[in-house]
Formats: C-alpha cells, sequence, structure tokens
C-alpha cells in the first residue's frame, strides 16, 4: 500500500528533500567511493523503505546526478561531482552575504586540469615562492612541457634537482626567480630544464 502522505511517494516528480539525499549521498561516496545498497542507502537516507530509496534514485538519475551500468549497478555521472559556485565573490574585508544556490556549478577536476594527459599533480616543499602565494604544503598543477615563458612560475631540473620558481632572462640567459627575499636567484651554470608550467593551486585548510 502506498502511502500517499509521505514525501517520496511520487517517483518521478520533483521532491523537496532530494539535495539532502543528494548530498548524504555525496559525504557517503567520499568516504567508500561507492554507492552502496539500496538497505545500506535506507540508513543512509533515513528512510525505512527500499522502495522509497528505489524512487530517490530514479529522481536523481532523471535529474542526471547518477546512472546505471550496462550490468545495472548506480554510479555517479559527471554532474555528481559538480559543486556550487557562489553567485558574489566573497570579500577580504567586511562581510557580505553570499547567494551559493544561484551559481553556476562546476566539476573541480575540470576547473584545474585542461589536459588530463599531460597533468601532473605536485608537492610544494618550503617556502621559496611565498610572496606569489604558494605556500609549503600546497599542491601544484604542473601541465608537462619544456617550453615556458618568462614570467611563468615553472618547475624546472636544475642540476638534476626540480624546483619550482619564475622563469625569467636576465643578460640574455634564463633564470629563475624566487618569490621570497630570503632565496637566491637561480643562475644556472650548466643546462636548465623545463618540466612543466604551472597552471593552478591546491590548498586544504586543516579543520
Amino acid at each position: 500500500m502506498t502511502d500517499f502522505n509521505s514525501p517520496d511517494s511520487n517517483p518521478t516528480g520533483s521532491n523537496p528533500k532530494d539535495a539532502e539525499y543528494l548530498a548524504r549521498l555525496q559525504d557517503y561516496y567520499a568516504d567508500w567511493k561507492s554507492i552502496p545498497s539500496y538497505a545500506k542507502l535506507c540508513e543512509v537516507f533515513g528512510i525505512a523503505s527500499k522502495s522509497w530509496v528505489k524512487a530517490v534514485l530514479t529522481r536523481l538519475s532523471a535529474a542526471g546526478f547518477i546512472e546505471r551500468t550496462p550490468d545495472g549497478a548506480w554510479i555517479p555521472s559527471r554532474s555528481f561531482f559538480a559543486r556550487p559556485l557562489a553567485e558574489s565573490s566573497v570579500q577580504a574585508g567586511m562581510p557580505l552575504s553570499v547567494t551559493e544556490t544561484q551559481g553556476e556549478h562546476y566539476v573541480i577536476d575540470e576547473m584545474l586540469i585542461d589536459k588530463p594527459s599531460s597533468t601532473t599533480l605536485i608537492p610544494v616543499r618550503g617556502d621559496s615562492m611565498i610572496d606569489a602565494g604558494i605556500h609549503d604544503g600546497d599542491i601544484a598543477v604542473v601541465v608537462k612541457r619544456n617550453l615556458a615563458n618568462p614570467g611563468d612560475i615553472v618547475v624546472a631540473i636544475v642540476d638534476n634537482e626540480f624546483t619550482l620558481k619564475t622563469l625569467d632572462k636576465e643578460r640574455g640567459k634564463y633564470i629563475l626567480r624566487p618569490a621570497n627575499p630570503a632565496y637566491p636567484v637561480i643562475r644556472p651554470q650548466g643546462t636548465l630544464e623545463i618540466f612543466g608550467v604551472l597552471t593552478g593551486l591546491i590548498r586544504k585548510y586543516r579543520k
């Protein structure tokens, strides 16, 4: 018997709680990298019926957040990983209201990476680029290529060691400038090889 008073009684229409169900599913997936069984989803969603779970998944699928594999398993779609971008910017001074729900949605991977096949992530160690906003512990998003222009922040190989610096030219020769006055300019005596160019930066603030 169908409970038509239940908010989950319409498997094909929208539901005001679907955003909450999606958020719970996203959090579960972040922890376990899978979409669990209907029985487990009853617990995750906080609902009692597997048929209600199926209705929720059907609606999330219709909305484009999840999809089925050929063997019938549920998997995330591209939109599952999209995150809201606030419509207004956040001020560093006096606080202003930020509208999150009316902005566009972005997949973070797509924002940072244009060419997956040639992109690598490199942990930053040290504070030689601190004045460029690059901190110890950051993750540098680097596109691998051996050509760069003066002014580019590059990962270079000097004396068989990797370093992250700004490429520059001095008296016709390429040099590497730090962004911290405590460190010297690197003037290679031998060859200077460009490994890649910085295109993005990832920083996670600990709680």
